[in-house]
């Protein structure tokens, strides 16, 4: 048994051991795993595309490691926690309205992607942690991707998940899923409420998509999960516990329905790159839109991707691509490397708004703000002349390959040794990228 910050324990298994949704739900997202031997490299190979409303905006933020002082109280997106006395650096991809975010990574080569999830396990509408505040917290804490798992799981026995998660003033909730991974491993974390089961990953390629996906191999659990499950009449109480069968809706909504069909073509997207799957080859399937893994689709779509790369060798370092901007297949992955010269992009900044914010005044989201930033803005002309002009607008997408194509061959020379920058100017290589990319829309 592993103890918890707050008192609860992880029990570590051995290996044999409901809310209504409107048809155009955002609830679609994937996330990405490889882990050799399924990488081509002795690294841990992380992606996500992140799908949400339409307009919203999604920025990248970098916050630096932090101290606090004792009984410090920290404002998530809708409620208070204690603070923790020692904060790591990170870099999100967040919803530009709320605390936390959608993906991100930290100084110590931690990567953590969510999702949303519907289970019998009722979701209440009441505030408390987002699964975005979540994730945020446990970058932010964690050193490695099975700490993170057991901050998460502190802090949903402390405080629960709850809250809407998208800005519209008709409340929209869900439970989360979560894909860790850091330089040795991967772990799948889903809940539902306080409760949760979660499945370690140390070799292959895993991927998530809004559905429970757990079964059998279930390497660690909240101690109450069986016993509830039970209770509630979902299991026997003999034989095999799955958690996906205990705990998935008998009826799934029809987009949870195609979540399936995602979660497959996402699975065999990763089995036919076996052996060979690298950070190309995993924006490449984030890219992919006949699988519906890219998203376009009514009211919604890809906002925002993240690719990173996690080496074996802790002498090299974590590169972590990410768009800042929607639609992956016309957007480029920017490299983004912890060191000292690291700092805010101010291109990839939203405004803020202070106390006058739609999400912090009570009843909340009553009004609308403009929450573009420089390089979204640029970015949707760009989209624009590519739609109008088609000989414009393969020169323009040209210019974006060529810029990703430079950002990968950096990245594949330093980690070859064949690139050795002092520390400042790794820092600052995600700003660099940001700024040409920015000229390009100029």
């Amino acid at each position: 048994m592993e103890e918890l910050a707050s008192g609860t324990k992880l029990e570590i298994l051995q290996k044999d051991g409901m809310t209504t949704q409107s048809p155009d739900t955002p609830c679609s997202c994937d996330c990405f795993v490889s882990l050799p031997p399924a990488s081509a490299v002795p690294a841990v190979i992380f992606a996500k595309n992140s799908d949400r409303p339409r307009d919203e905006v999604q920025e990248v933020v970098f916050v630096p490691a932090g101290t606090h002082a004792p009984g410090s109280r920290l404002q998530c997106t809708y409620i208070e926690v204690e603070q923790v006395s020692k904060t790591h650096a990170v870099i999100l991809s967040r919803p530009s309205w709320l605390w936390g975010a959608e993906m991100g990574a930290n100084e110590h080569g931690v990567c953590i992607g969510n999702e949303a999830v519907w289970t019998k396990e009722p979701v209440g509408q009441g505030e408390a942690l987002l699964g975005m505040d979540l994730l945020r917290l446990a970058l932010e804490r964690s050193s490695s991707a099975q700490e993170a798992v057991r901050v998460i799981a502190g802090l949903l026995e402390r405080h629960g998940q709850g809250g809407s998660c998208r800005e519209d003033p008709e409340p929209f909730c869900y439970h989360n899923t979560f894909l860790l991974a850091d330089r040795t491993e991967a772990w799948v974390l889903e809940t539902a409420g306080r409760l949760w089961a979660a499945q370690r990953i140390q070799e292959g390629a895993r991927n998530i998509s809004n559905q429970l996906s757990i079964g059998t191999d279930i390497s660690a659990e909240h101690p109450e999960l069986r016993t509830h499950a039970q209770a509630q009449g979902w299991w026997g109480g003999q034989g095999t516990f799955d958690f996906a069968q205990v705990f998935s809706l008998t009826q799934q909504p029809v987009r949870m329905e195609a979540a399936k069909a995602r979660f497959r073509a996402g699975r065999e997207l990763l089995q036919q790159q076996q052996g060979g799957i690298t950070a190309e080859v995993m924006m490449d399937i984030l890219r992919n839109k006949e699988s519906g893994i890219c998203m376009d689709s009514g009211g919604f779509r890809t906002t925002a991707s993240m690719v990173s790369i996690l080496p074996r060798d802790p002498t090299q370092p974590c590169v972590h691509f990410l768009t800042a901007t929607p639609d992956p297949s016309r957007s480029v992955f920017k490299p983004f490397i912890f060191g000292a010269g690291a700092a805010q992009a101010p291109q990839v900044l939203s405004p803020t708004f202070g106390a006058q914010d739609p999400v912090r005044t009570v009843p909340r989201f009553q009004t609308q703000v403009d929450r573009r930033h420089t390089l979204y803005l640029g970015h949707q002309k760009a989209l624009g002349l590519m739609e109008r002009e088609q000989d414009q607008g393969q020169q323009l997408r040209q210019k974006q390959q060529d810029l990703e194509r430079e950002g990968l061959e950096a990245a594949s020379r330093l980690l070859v040794g064949e690139w050795a920058p002092p520390s400042r100017e790794l820092g600052g290589l995600f700003q660099a990228f940001v700024e040409r990319e920015s000229q390009a829309y100029a």
